[in-house]
């Protein structure tokens, strides 16, 4: 406690000009970070190829396979789990990243040097050159501004999401291929089949509109030809680099026939020609005719001439977006790709002719690794989902019926909204045909996001994924959205797949009656063709109930939402719309996919993979091989040996719990006056909107109410304060509650054998032992008007309480000292490595939560007296000339603002880091 208060009192009595230095020293948390992570790749790594035991694999894909063998599950049913499941990785820019890219950057080439040093044996001269190098980027670091002074727009965001894909996954998928082939050779199965899907990819950036004004149908248009653009430039390379490998002249009948036919092609053109040509459009070699003792190389050489025009044809469609352009679709060109096959057809024809001329060796090398990553990836490299809230849609018809003159679309009831886009729906004529209506520019951008759906669908086939419907609540909200996808120019073969999303409690309640009434609807089934996406939100849940009655409604929601599926023999897949934070539904991937309901995974999972987690998963090969193997793994796991349906008595006591702690959370948080008053004093909640770290607003409106805030900023602000309100609300009284009623012993039952209770469990024990209490009074106490240090100390009450039952609940002496606990991702015991992880970060953390609420109370009362622009305060610091550049880091603000708003912008990021999670 004492070194606690001393730093407390020092940071009073520090100057302001000095504070930011100070706040972005405790900030290299992150080169701790990336040291830690670098360690723990090295020892995984270490693990990974230590033969013998399953132990000294944890968490891998050939883990898997072993333990399946050993529970009696046969090879063939092995192989055909992992031949046919797939796993589809949603990227999305919120909850954002705090680190400016620049920094990510940076940090990313220490721990490429730091990775060097533990890999490889250095000579003392190579030793010297890594550590100058490792000595330059963390200058470079402290020497970069590490605020970002403008918000990004999405497409910057799209662009920062696609990098890890272009830099990292494209070439890290087809490797983590070949291990899990190894894996299946050990147990005398084949290579996965070239056609096999085990990953996708997806991304909500540039295609989120649901609350975010700057993502636009022009927006949109635009991300997707940058995304295609982009992955032209990666196939080219990819196509100019098989030309090399593929030197053999020995080929099938067959693939000589059509390499005589695209020679044929090429008979009306001189060699001077066709070779001044591929000089101008600059290619690294083969400008000459290749002769047909070349045959691979002169198929390759047509690949590489269409996916040249097509990277011209894209470039210029999008020079034409910059420019405003209204008419995008009259660039036309025949000689580009438009549809995946076109491109996969040629090369696994080359693919076809190697294995039939006995040269596998080849084929199953460099060209197998191509076509697995095209299958993967397509044309686009990621595929853009669509998202809009349920209410814009119904304004949308609104506009269209009462243009008709039929009434209010909004006004009737659901069985009348039903019925008339049913009847729609089933007939041929369109609604509104090429007339124009008159609708406000919410309407009106609506419908334009509807044509522009269909022109990429129609020019760029593959390029979109799902049309996710937030906030929904009925069956109408998934019709109407078809009815006007075909309004707009969608074709049924083309329009996408709507995947309804269900959010707050009680919409995840009725999901499965809403699904239900879909399936009943004849013309909806048809449409479907048997195949299904829900979409289950872990955010809003919590914010609105609670973490546990949230994590109890997504559990029996999938139960219920899979049964409904089921009776109409639809295949169904659950899109988890999980976050970061445990508070967002986030935790370890591998045991969350685990714990989930049996039968709901079924081979197939879909999951978001939000801002902030990109990084932690991605930022290099090693990290994204360990997430392939946790996502496939667990997949496989889940879908073989499903867990074991919970007891209904446990279910009772479960269905208790997610009551009573609703009620009151809800009791607290929404029906409490003092609770919105202390929740805008004691947190950063005004403050995040400064931060400039996402395109999206942090509120849906401008009213400051928790149900008006996102639930990013909502945990975000939690988080902050190292309180973390938002899990444990609740919690601890309905635990005591059914614990006084003679059920203790059925906790510790369900807690031990209950793979949903013990994560759980386990996850909100994670969360206390990230709180700090002391410090979450350290801004009550700064920060918090005295009349409602009452209502703080409830709450403090409640804290203790949760603290109490939980350590009963699970018969621990404290935190983080179970013996018994389950692996986390990394194969480690993750309470034993999470204590030890806090403990190291404790010394950089606390510094800057303390400054953090010394600035908030500065940043306030400088707001307050009005001298938030360019005039000077009574008490205006004179500014030794060592710290100026830093305050003209901020230059809409005078120096004694810049100082302390900056140095609050820092500790927020800094705690981000050092607790690793934002929202």
């Amino acid at each position: 406690m004492a070194p606690f208060f001393r730093r407390k009192y020092t940071a009073f009595f520090m100057e302001k000009c000095v504070k930011i230095h100070i706040a972005c020293s405790f900030n290299l948390v992150n080169l701790h970070n990336i040291s830690e992570v670098v360690s723990a790749s090295h020892e995984n790594r270490y693990m990974r190829t230590s033969k013998g035991n399953i132990e000294g694999q944890p968490r891998t894909s050939n883990a898997a396979v072993k333990e399946l063998v050993q529970a009696g599950v046969s090879p063939e049913e092995i192989y055909s789990q992992f031949a046919n499941q797939t796993v589809e990785l949603v990227f999305t820019a919120h909850p954002t990243q705090a680190v400016r890219r620049s920094l990510l950057r940076i940090y990313n080439d220490i721990r490429t040097q730091l990775t060097h040093v533990k890999r490889v044996r250095l000579s003392t001269f190579e030793m010297y050159e890594v550590e100058q190098k490792i000595v330059s980027l963390m200058q470079a670091a402290w020497r970069t501004d590490e605020i970002r002074r403008g918000p990004p727009t999405p497409q910057d965001e799209m662009r920062a999401g696609l990098s890890y894909v272009q830099e990292v996954i494209f070439d890290a998928l087809p490797i983590y291929l070949r291990r899990l082939d190894s894996a299946l050779h050990d147990i005398g199965m084949p290579p996965l089949p070239l056609n096999s899907s085990t990953f996708k990819f997806s991304s909500w950036m540039g295609g989120d509109r649901d609350g975010n004004p700057f993502v636009t149908a022009s927006c949109t248009r635009e991300v997707v030809t940058m995304a295609r653009l982009s992955a032209m430039n990666i196939y080219f390379k990819k196509i100019e680099q098989l030309m090399f490998d593929l030197s053999m002249w020995r080929c099938t009948k067959e693939f000589e026939e059509r390499v005589q036919k695209v020679l044929k092609r090429h008979e009306g053109y001189s060699r001077e020609d066709i070779a001044m040509n591929r000089k101008r459009r600059n290619y690294s070699d083969f400008w000459q005719p290749i002769p047909d003792t070349q045959p691979y190389r002169v198929i390759l050489a047509e690949i590489r001439d269409k996916l040249w025009s097509t990277r011209d044809y894209l470039q210029r469609r999008l020079d034409r977006s910059f420019s405003n352009s209204e008419n995008v679709g009259d660039i036309l060109s025949t000689d580009v790709y438009v549809h995946v096959e076109e491109l996969l057809e040629p090369l696994e024809a080359c693919y076809k002719s190697l294995c039939e001329t006995k040269d596998e060796k080849i084929a199953n090398g460099h060209l197998r690794d191509v076509i697995r990553q095209i299958r993967c990836f397509g044309l686009n490299l990621i595929c853009l989902d669509i998202r809009q809230e349920s209410e814009r849609h119904m304004m949308a018809m609104n506009a269209i019926t009462q243009y008709m003159g039929i009434g209010s679309y909004k006004e009737w009831d659901e069985a009348k909204k039903i019925e008339f886009l049913t009847k729609e729906l089933e007939g041929r004529r369109p609604l509104l045909g090429n007339a124009h209506i008159e609708a406000d520019e919410e309407a009106e951008e609506v419908l334009e996001t509807f044509r522009a759906v269909a022109e990429l669908t129609r020019d760029f086939p593959g390029s979109l994924g799902a049309y996710v419907i937030s906030m929904s609540t009925c069956a109408s909200d998934v019709l109407c959205v078809k009815l006007l996808m075909r309004e707009c120019g969608c074709s049924d073969e083309l329009c996408l797949r709507v995947s309804p999303l269900f959010e707050r409690l009680d919409d995840l309640n009725n999901a499965p009656g809403v699904m239900n009434t879909l399936f009943s609807n004849k013309w909806y089934l048809n449409h479907i063709k048997g195949f299904q996406e829900v979409m289950i939100g872990y955010s809003d849940s919590g914010k609105d109930a609670g973490r546990l009655a949230a994590a109890w409604a997504l559990y029996e929601g999938q139960e219920k939402i899979t049964e409904v599926a089921n009776k109409f023999d639809v295949k169904l897949t659950l899109f988890h719309g999980r976050g970061g934070t445990v508070g967002r539904g986030g935790g370890p991937s591998h045991l969350g996919i685990l714990s989930q309901p049996p039968r709901t995974i079924d081979g197939r999972l879909r999951v978001t993979v939000q801002g902030e987690v990109i990084e932690q998963a991605f930022a290099n090969q090693e990290l994204a091989f360990r997430t392939f193997d946790l996502y496939s793994a667990a997949v496989a796991l889940h879908s073989l040996e499903p867990p074991a349906t919970a007891d209904q008595m446990w279910r009772d006591r479960m269905a208790k719990l997610a009551s009573d702690s609703c009620d009151e959370y809800r009791r607290i948080v929404f029906q409490d006056p003092d609770f919105i008053k202390y929740f805008n004093e004691a947190t950063p909640a005004q403050e995040l909107a400064r931060l400039n770290i996402g395109s999206r607003p942090s509120k849906r409106k401008n009213n400051m109410t928790v149900t008006s805030l996102r639930a990013i900023p909502w945990i975000f602000s939690w988080t902050q304060t190292r309180f973390n309100l938002p899990v444990w609300l609740g919690v601890g009284k309905a635990l005591k509650t059914l614990w006084d009623e003679g059920h203790g012993e059925d906790l510790r039952a369900m807690y031990r054998d209950w793979p949903f209770f013990k994560v759980t469990v386990d996850m909100l024990e994670m969360v206390l032992a990230k709180s700090e209490k002391r410090i979450a009074q350290l801004y009550e106490d700064e920060l918090v008007d005295p009349s409602l240090h009452g209502f703080g100390k409830k709450l403090g009450s409640s804290y203790d309480e949760m603290l109490k039952m939980l350590l009963q609940v699970t018969s621990h002496d404290a935190l983080l000292t179970n013996d018994d606990e389950s692996l986390d991702d990394d194969g480690f015991h993750y309470q034993d490595l999470l204590k030890h992880r806090l403990d190291m970060r404790a010394p950089y953390i606390v510094p800057l939560n303390v400054l953090q609420a010394i600035c908030l109370k500065d940043v306030r009362k400088a707001r307050e007296e009005g001298f938030d622009s360019k005039s000077i305060p009574k008490d205006e610091l004179d500014i030794p000339e060592v710290f100026q550049s830093v305050a003209k880091l901020n230059p809409n603000v005078n120096s004694y603002l810049s100082c302390v708003e900056d140095t609050m912008q820092i500790t927020i990021k800094g705690i981000a880091s050092g607790l690793q999670n934002t929202g």
